[in-house]
């Protein structure tokens, strides 16, 4: 469908096509992200942050509905990409800001400037997160990460605005907290430290297969999710994020 076809009538070439289905949800990944700043600014964090979440689902199912369809397409990965920038990038910084560091403010001028600042420096990281990403995709190993995926990132903001949120706290009271969570999570997107990205051994005809383990795991996980969803995926989040700085320094300790 993306290949040129020609009029059958004039002989001339006609417009390029795109694949409509995998488009379709990164479509709606985009449409989730942008309600999430909506939401946000309307002061409407929970629905904000669940936007973010369904946000990560379906940026994850456009892919492998591509790849089963085999309807990959050099316009998809750009569409993706832009989108992710939004969902997980722009949304983020601004649930961010407009929960908790806009209320750096109260701390002074400069203060408040860093507020915005911090976020503009999530959302900058996770412009070079992707940029790297996409220029770097054909030579690394699949089983790894280079840096905090920017959807694990944006899951790392979001939970804990969504956390805070739903036990009652004000974000302005957790101005520091938050600042520190955003600063965090966009340097772990620009790091050069790997987190495993579960696509099994990267090779071979097994290549997509996991450990049964993780069929457990992950069927516990969404029990979990059901009973508290907050803070089951903060702690996923930020156990996912510990997880590369810890192998990090695992590995240079280790002798030889």
């Amino acid at each position: 469908m993306d290949e040129p076809s020609t009029d059958a009538q004039n002989g001339r070439p006609r417009g390029r096509g795109i694949y409509l289905l995998p488009n379709l949800f990164t479509t709606g990944g985009l449409f989730a992200g942008f309600f999430a700043i909506i939401a946000a600014s309307q002061g409407r964090f929970e629905a904000a942050c669940i936007a973010i979440f369904v946000a990560s689902v379906l940026d994850g199912v456009d892919g492998r509905v591509a790849r089963l369809t085999n309807t990959q397409s050099e316009f998809g990965v750009q569409y993706d990409s832009l989108a992710d920038l939004i969902s997980f990038g722009m949304a983020p910084a601004l649930v961010m800001y407009y929960w908790a560091l806009s209320a750096m403010k109260l701390d002074g001028l400069t203060a408040g400037k860093i507020g915005w600042l911090a976020a503009f420096l999530y959302a900058a990281c996770a412009a070079l997160r992707l940029a790297r990403f996409n220029s770097q995709v054909a030579q690394v190993d699949k089983r790894w990460f280079i840096g905090l995926a920017s959807p694990a990132a944006a899951g790392l903001m979001a939970s804990f605005v969504w956390t805070c949120h739903d036990m009652g706290l004000a974000g302005g009271d957790l101005r520091h907290a938050a600042l520190a969570v955003t600063v965090v999570a966009g340097l772990l997107m620009v790091s050069r430290i790997r987190y495993s990205s579960f696509k099994g051994s990267g090779q071979g005809p097994r290549a997509d297969r996991v450990p049964f383990v993780a069929i457990v795991v992950a069927l516990v996980v969404l029990i979990a999710l059901v009973l508290d969803p907050p803070r089951v995926l903060l702690a996923a989040a930020v156990l996912y994020a510990l997880s590369g700085p810890v192998l990090w320094l695992w590995r240079r300790g280790r002798p030889g």
